[in-house]
């Protein structure tokens, strides 16, 4: 089932959360019921926005649309004012970095009949970086252990990590999550077995005999990382869709990602490729992170890589005269 929450609930959350912002250095209280702040009254809601948006430029519609339910609480507060604070510096970084990813990630998700506010999973997961590696050895923008990735189809071995693998990940993401799904019933749920695995979740489900997120919170029944998992991604969301209501203004936004898909022989090395087109070598390897070691090795066969968009063409052109040169030689 989807939830769209339109423009005028994410008003309310967004004036609230600026004009009575959660304090950074306590520990917020839990609280067991899904509870939204006392909302001014609508004169002041309609001056306060006026006020808020003067100088601002205008947001697409669907931005301000939601398809997860939005609960705000304490909690939530907390992490929103976070971002705003002490969090500031590298929630703006992963802001920017949205900007190229997201739209792959949302398409993916829109695609399989998802919803497309998972992708902050992935800001609060990774960042959106292909390289971030936890300390439980999960890898990837999705942060997929070894047996989780291989169980949804991602190929791991000495020279390739498709958890690197942006699409692949997503893909592999989509089923996992429609699974936990298929189960729990609950996105709460779903994002909270997500982090600390589904079969801790069930027992507690067990235990407790509920199926609610926040009476599971209040109980104390899930782990401290678990309980915050889901307010950090509902502020990220929150902040991420009116970004200058929030204080951050002036993104430096990334260009989506955009790329070829090129097949290529055994013992391709990227750094020889992003030479030949003039590219930089870190832009080419950052494009194909599942190449652990940036190269294909010899004794496979092909492999398929990404090239900037409109270079696919050179590629081919470069290893038809290569391999002609080796001929002749």
């Amino acid at each position: 089932m989807r939830f769209t929450f339109i423009c005028a609930f994410f008003i309310f959350s967004t004036t609230f959360a600026l004009a009575n912002p959660a304090p950074v250095s306590a520990v917020p209280t839990v609280e067991s019921k899904r509870t939204s702040p006392q909302l001014p009254s609508q004169q002041s809601l309609r001056e306060r926005l006026k006020a808020m948006t003067a100088s601002t430029k205008p947001l697409q519609s669907d931005h301000l649309i939601f398809d997860l339910p939005v609960t705000y609480n304490k909690k939530v507060s907390y992490w929103v004012s976070y971002y705003q604070s002490r969090g500031q510096k590298w929630f703006r970084e992963w802001l920017q970095r949205s900007y190229k990813f997201m739209p792959l990630i949302q398409r993916e998700l829109k695609e399989a009949q998802m919803p497309a506010d998972l992708a902050y999973m992935v800001m609060v997961e990774s960042g959106f970086s292909m390289y971030a590696n936890s300390n439980a050895d999960a890898v990837g923008p999705w942060q997929f252990i070894e047996p989780t990735g291989t169980r949804y189809g991602l190929t791991k071995n000495w020279w390739l990590d498709e958890r690197r693998d942006l699409r692949k990940s997503t893909l592999a993401a989509i089923h996992y999550l429609k699974d936990l799904h298929n189960e729990f019933g609950s996105w709460y749920l779903v994002a909270a077995s997500y982090n600390m695995g589904e079969n801790g979740l069930r027992r507690q489900i067990k235990k407790y005999n509920t199926k609610d997120y926040w009476t599971l919170i209040h109980m104390n029944a899930l782990p401290q990382e678990t309980q915050e998992y889901v307010p950090k991604i509902l502020a990220a969301m929150l902040i991420a869709k009116a970004p200058n209501l929030y204080g951050f203004r002036d993104l430096e936004k990334m260009d989506p990602l955009d790329y070829d898909i090129v097949q290529v022989p055994g013992g391709t090395d990227l750094e020889e490729v992003a030479d030949r087109l003039g590219v930089t070598r870190k832009s080419l390897k950052d494009l194909n992170a599942e190449l652990i070691l940036g190269y294909i090795p010899r004794q496979v066969d092909r492999h398929y890589i990404r090239v900037p968009r409109g270079a696919a063409s050179l590629v081919v052109t470069f290893f038809q005269k290569k391999d002609h040169r080796l001929a002749v030689e």
